[in-house]
């Protein structure tokens, strides 16, 4: 083993040694710290050894104790075996990060169990079995700081080779201290504990006043919206009712018109006709003004009823191929004959490469007819355009009809109110136009009941766009439809 001295800690050391491989591959001793231990006074010393080098690596205090009670517990089991040696060293040359203690020795009994549980729970504790050399290496995590490896090293050689010599009593003395300055820390710690507690207490007395409070003002908000929800429920049975009576009065009133006026109609019309009696240049002007009136109160009285009818979805869909050349010849005739007037021209798409629709033929003939008798209505000068083209959005099959005029227009204030039922924009062609504020409402009550879109954009003094666009409802029927398609009311 060569020669050894006394060290002042009074622990045997054997000068001059390279590093033991310590079955610790990344463990470096520069410059080797190896105790021999053949006694207790050496564990004494030992446990100062290991007080400094714990100190002299920035443990702080509880770790001092653990370490160094760990080191004393684990020597004192091993004392007596053959060449019993401690090494002290750090992990790593280039950056340490933890103290390694290594006990080795050759020969005798393994450590005993509880004494490796002890270790076990002070600090980190390897024991590798051999032969003949069995060793328990101990690790030490450092603080995270900014010192050099090499001070770091110097400092802790430094420590372990500086120290004074141990005696037992020195050694009892030193638990003694690490005793109560461990009860202080301990009674510290249960004062620090104890006003923890009572700030957590306070804390939850304030949280649980916090939370009744907020639950007694949950409930009275609750109470609130019950109330107010039950009182929106009454609210909308009160409505629900109301219109339903107004549907009901609107379809039993249209039904109760419908008769008497088509009376007067067809009255009107007998006395208008070839064979009838002659009548005078004035009764032949009532007469004639009779039956416009009454055709237009007939006129009015079947919108009353679709609407009401529509509202109620009770109006019947009935999807077939439409003839669109047939249906715009129509509808051109018609309402240059009605509505027509000098200075405004109705301009319709050619008959020529139409788009095909299915749809339900009258209900298509009655919006276009009030989108485009309201076009006509408030234009003085200039045309009325209708274009019939095919959607050229991909993701279903659909036709877009678009109504443009130079009329008057629309203020910007009142473009959504245009779709209310019996609303009229207040203007100077009011009082010329008469008229029961249902065109477009009831234009656009159909096309949604058709699964289409209306939309309407105006400029006061420049006219009006109104675009109707129409899903395909069948794609199965064939592309080109016979001329005449049927119609229930147009």
């Amino acid at each position: 083993m060569g020669e050894t001295i006394m060290t002042p800690d009074g622990l045997e050391r054997t000068p001059g040694r390279r590093p033991r491989v310590t079955g610790h591959a990344s463990v470096t001793t520069d410059p080797p710290t190896h105790f021999r231990l053949f006694s207790a006074q050496d564990v004494f010393g030992l446990r100062r050894s290991a007080q400094q080098a714990a100190t002299a690596v920035a443990l702080d205090r509880q770790d001092q104790v653990r370490l160094a009670t760990a080191l004393s517990e684990l020597g004192r089991d091993r004392l007596g075996c053959g060449e019993l040696e401690v090494t002290f060293g750090l992990d790593r040359a280039d950056r340490p990060t933890a103290l390694v203690v290594t006990f080795s020795w050759n020969g005798g009994p393994p450590p005993a169990q509880d004494t490796l549980d002890l270790v076990g729970k002070l600090v980190q504790v390897d024991h590798r079995a051999g032969t003949p050399v069995s060793r328990v290496v101990i690790t030490q995590p450092l603080p995270a700081d900014d010192t050099k490896p090499d001070e770091l090293r110097n400092r802790l050689a430094d420590a372990l080779h500086g120290g004074t010599r141990t005696t037992e009593a020195d050694h009892l003395r030193a638990q003694t201290r690490d005793l109560i300055a461990t009860l202080e820390e301990t009674r510290a710690q249960r004062e620090e504990l104890r006003r923890l507690n009572e700030e957590l207490e306070e804390t939850n007395r304030g949280v649980l006043a916090l939370y009744s409070e907020l639950t007694q003002e949950l409930e009275t908000t609750n109470s609130g919206v019950l109330a107010l929800h039950s009182e929106l429920e009454d609210k909308r049975h009160q409505l629900q009712e109301a219109s339903e009576a107004k549907t009901r009065f609107w379809t039993n009133i249209s039904h109760e018109l419908r008769t008497p006026v088509n009376s007067v109609v067809a009255l009107s019309r007998l006395l208008l006709a070839p064979g009838s009696p002659p009548l005078l240049g004035e009764q032949l002007e009532q007469v004639e003004l009779i039956a416009s009136s009454g055709q237009s109160l007939l006129s009015l009285v079947n919108d009353l009823l679709d609407v009401a009818k529509a509202e109620a979805g009770h109006l019947d869909i009935h999807p077939e191929p439409v003839d669109l050349r047939l249906l715009v010849t129509h509808l051109s005739r018609l309402l240059v004959s009605s509505h027509g007037r000098e200075g405004v021209t109705l301009a319709t798409p050619g008959l020529e490469d139409l788009p095909t629709l299915v749809t339900d033929e009258t209900l298509l003939v009655r919006i276009l007819r009030n989108v485009l008798s309201n076009a006509l209505k408030f234009t003085e000068r200039g045309e009325v355009n209708l274009t019939v083209t095919a959607d050229p959005e991909p993701t279903a099959p659909a036709v877009l009809f678009t109504v443009t005029d130079t009329g008057i227009g629309i203020p910007p204030e009142e473009t959504d109110r245009v779709f209310e039922a019996f609303y009229q924009v207040r203007g100077p062609l009011q009082s010329r136009r008469p008229g029961t504020g249902l065109g477009l409402p009831y234009a656009r009550t159909l096309t949604e009941l058709l699964g289409g879109s209306l939309t309407l954009t105006s400029q006061v003094g420049a006219g009006t766009r109104v675009r109707i666009r129409l899903p395909d409802l069948d794609h199965a029927y064939p592309k080109q439809p016979e001329a005449g398609g049927s119609s229930r009311d147009r």
